[in-house]
């Protein structure tokens, strides 16, 4: 056994004795260390506390002078907390979050010193923008750009800093971040959302989108994850013979929490709660040693904070434990992977859930007018849809029969659908008293029942309908959820939009009663967005030749499915609804485009270096071993030499074939990655994705063959069984 593995296996092995001890209730940690409106009324004067509401809900600019109020006392709030600097906390385009730190000190003349901030400091920030992907908005020497304080998602301390959420921007302007087209699409889908609710209740004047998010994960001991290579640089093991037991047994799923994760969750949860993290549910997931983990839903923009900060505060946690917290879609092959379902729904004021039906006709009607517009929005967007998800690591888990396919269709199960079936057959045009009752009594008003008891559920839909909301479960574990939330606000606040010009039409030039031309408009989205729909196997052969034939696309891989981006209709919709500009979303093709070629050169670039010096050398080493033996075999059995040495000496020639398959291949590949590096950006990345992405599989199954006939002793790299089974 090489020294790094074995010292791996050992420094597990006496981990100390795990104790979980008992916390605070829940509700009293829960948003002690965020600058709440709790905290905001105990240390802002009336005044101050009024504007900065008024931005949270109105959007208004809140005034220098009551910025430099609102600085000073967020200062001694945070300082109570025991905060000695702040930073303004964004999310840059590299996926991940990005902070700098700046004390609140300040030296004076006479030698002294005081802690000062103020309404400056805390609005605006000046990082480095060069050193930042930009997708050519900035060049190196163009290092100006700016962070702004976004009030609608309350500061916190985390630690020793005061961390204030902001938006991200270039000198001249252009988003750089994540969160600004998402606050962009968050305001668009509350304006057209709004005017439709005003169909059904003139006073209405605020829609929020909600998100609820569930983050799965890999939880290992960290002494095992360092001594993978690949793990470690990567983030997913590329070489790794299967264990012999792994999730067939089902026995991990909804199992019993080991003792020593579960010190890790109580802690997180503790850590989150006190950030305002709502966090609700944890469980094992099905793979081993995989968890998940769910909040309570909350408007979008938060929601997408409080997930990026959970991640961080996860890598945190996990190293107090000796853990490791793995993000990847896909850290082991032969078992599942890891995603993050996005729960997406949509909430007037008054706290309604606006895909949730009522007690009434009226507000069913709603229900389905939200309901049928978000159907339509993902039939017309499809192809955008997929985009927002595509990155390397999840093009490994789509369609992988653990996760929903790179197809995007519409789940709505079968009592729901049969409703649409009968809705599309109501009359068009203006509608008889008699067919005006049989539609909202026998159609719309058995809507609520019909949910009540629908728990179907469809595990390979990637957009499916689950009661009151919509889950988007072709997320991967490791993305950042502004990105698939900008794409389904733009989408459907554009779809809405659309919908409110055609029923005033309706009712303008067809002098329709505005419930009959609700029903109209209605009525041509169910039969326009049939396509979309599906209820079978998502995973089968046969519904990629359906969905061929609907004329759906099936975009397997990252650099395809982002082609999208460059095309017409996907930029005038942006630039329409507000999102981005043409220079914004080129900057994001070619961050993304970028970021898949770099990974797979990264994954290369290992994996040829753990071949060569790694898994050659010891099987070379054992080889000799081997050969040494059939040496000492023709001393001893000189006449029967051959028949007593049969197994050792075809362990050689398979030995010294796989050898050599590892050697040519990974020649090949390194001669494919050179060809490609000379390439434009497009197709380098398709020759990465053609020819030197399919190398990795069969390097590594030359390698895993290796790992099963040679010494487990001198095996290099810790095993599957190990990582999954040693606690």
């Amino acid at each position: 056994m090489s020294i790094v593995r074995f010292n791996a296996l050992q420094q597990v092995f006496n981990r100390e004795k795990v104790e979980i001890t008992d916390v605070e209730k829940r509700s009293l940690l829960f948003g002690k260390n965020v600058f709440n409106k709790f905290a905001m009324q105990q240390y802002l004067t009336e005044t101050a506390y009024n504007s900065v509401m008024d931005a949270i809900e109105k959007g208004t600019r809140i005034d220098r002078k009551i910025a430099d109020q609102v600085a000073v006392s967020m200062k001694d709030w945070a300082m109570s907390k025991g905060a000695t600097h702040y930073t303004h906390w964004f999310q840059p385009l590299t996926g991940a979050t990005a902070e700098k730190h700046d004390a609140f000190f300040e030296s004076i003349n006479g030698g002294l010193a005081l802690e000062k901030f103020d309404g400056k400091q805390l609005v605006q920030q000046e990082p480095d923008a060069s050193s930042f992907p930009s997708g050519g908005i900035r060049n190196t020497f163009e290092a100006r750009g700016y962070t702004a304080w976004d009030p609608t998602s309350p500061a916190f301390v985390y630690e020793t800093t005061l961390c204030i959420p902001t938006i991200f921007v270039s000198y001249t302007g252009e988003a750089l971040d994540n969160k600004t087209p998402l606050l962009r699409a968050l305001q668009a889908v509350d304006y057209h959302a709004t005017e439709v609710c005003k169909y059904f209740d003139k006073n209405a004047n605020k829609v929020n989108a909600t998100l609820g998010w569930e983050q799965e994960y890999f939880l290992i001991d960290e002494a095992l994850f360092n001594s993978r290579p690949d793990l470690v640089l990567t983030g997913r093991t590329l070489l790794g013979k299967s264990s012999a037991k792994g999730q067939q047994l089902e026995d991990h799923y909804f199992g019993s929490i080991p003792r020593r994760s579960m010190k890790f969750m109580r802690d997180l949860e503790q850590e989150c709660l006190l950030l305002g993290i709502p966090l609700k549910t944890r469980h094992n997931e099905v793979a081993p040693n995989q968890f998940e983990v769910a909040p309570i839903f909350e408007e979008a923009n938060l929601a997408v904070d409080h997930n990026s900060l959970l991640m961080d505060v996860m890598d945190k946690v996990a190293k107090r434990h000796h853990f490791k917290v793995l993000f990847h879609e896909k850290p082991f092959n032969g078992v599942n992977g890891s995603g993050k379902h996005n729960n997406w729904s949509l909430m007037n004021e008054s706290g309604t859930n606006l895909l949730s039906p009522g007690k009434t006709p009226m507000k069913n009607l709603q229900f389905l007018t939200f309901f049928i517009n978000t159907i339509k929005a993902v039939k017309d967007y499809e192809e955008l849809l997929r985009a927002s998800v595509a990155t390397v690591g999840n093009d490994h888990r789509l369609g992988a029969n653990e996760a929903p396919p790179p197809i995007i269709s519409v789940f709505i199960g079968k009592q729901l659908s049969e409703v649409l079936e009968e809705l599309e057959n109501v009359t068009k045009g203006k509608l008889s008293p008699e067919e005006k009752t049989d539609l909202k009594l026998n159609i719309i008003g058995k809507i609520p029942e019909i949910l009540l008891d629908n728990t179907d559920r469809n595990r390979t839909s990637p957009f499916a309908f689950t009661g009151n909301k919509f889950e988007f479960r072709a997320v991967g574990s490791s993305a950042n959820c502004a990105v698939p939330m900008t794409v389904l606000n733009t989408i459907v606040a554009k779809q809405l939009k659309e919908f409110k010009i055609e029923v005033d039409k309706l009712i303008k030039d067809k002098n329709l009663k505005k419930d009959e031309a609700i029903f109209n408009v209605l009525r041509e989205y169910i039969k326009e967005s049939k396509k979309i729909r599906f209820e079978g196997d998502g995973y089968s052969d046969s519904w990629i030749k359906e969905a061929k034939k609907r004329g759906l696309s099936h975009n397997v891989s990252t650099n395809d499915a982002l082609e999208v981006l460059k095309s017409k209709s996907v930029i005038e919709l942006f630039e329409e609804m507000n999102v981005f500009n043409a220079v914004e979303l080129n900057a994001r093709y070619e961050v993304y485009m970028t970021d898949f070629i770099k990974r797979l050169q990264i994954e290369g670039r290992v994996l040829g270096d753990i071949a060569k010096n790694h898994i050659i050398p010891i099987a070379i080493l054992y080889q000799n071993t081997l050969l040494e033996n059939t040496k000492n075999l023709k001393e001893i059995f000189s006449d029967d030499y051959k028949s007593m040495a049969k197994e050792q000496l075809e362990l050689i020639k398979v030995i010294s074939s796989h050898i050599n398959q590892i050697s040519q291949l990974t020649i090949a590949m390194i001669e494919e990655r050179k060809l490609a590096n000379n390439l434009s950006l497009e197709k380098k990345a398709a020759h990465y994705n053609a020819k030197v992405k399919p190398y990795f599989n069969q390097i590594r199954r030359h390698c895993d063959k290796l790992e099963t006939m040679i010494d487990d002793n001198l095996w290099p790299l810790t095993k599957y069984r190990e990582i999954f089974f040693t606690k």
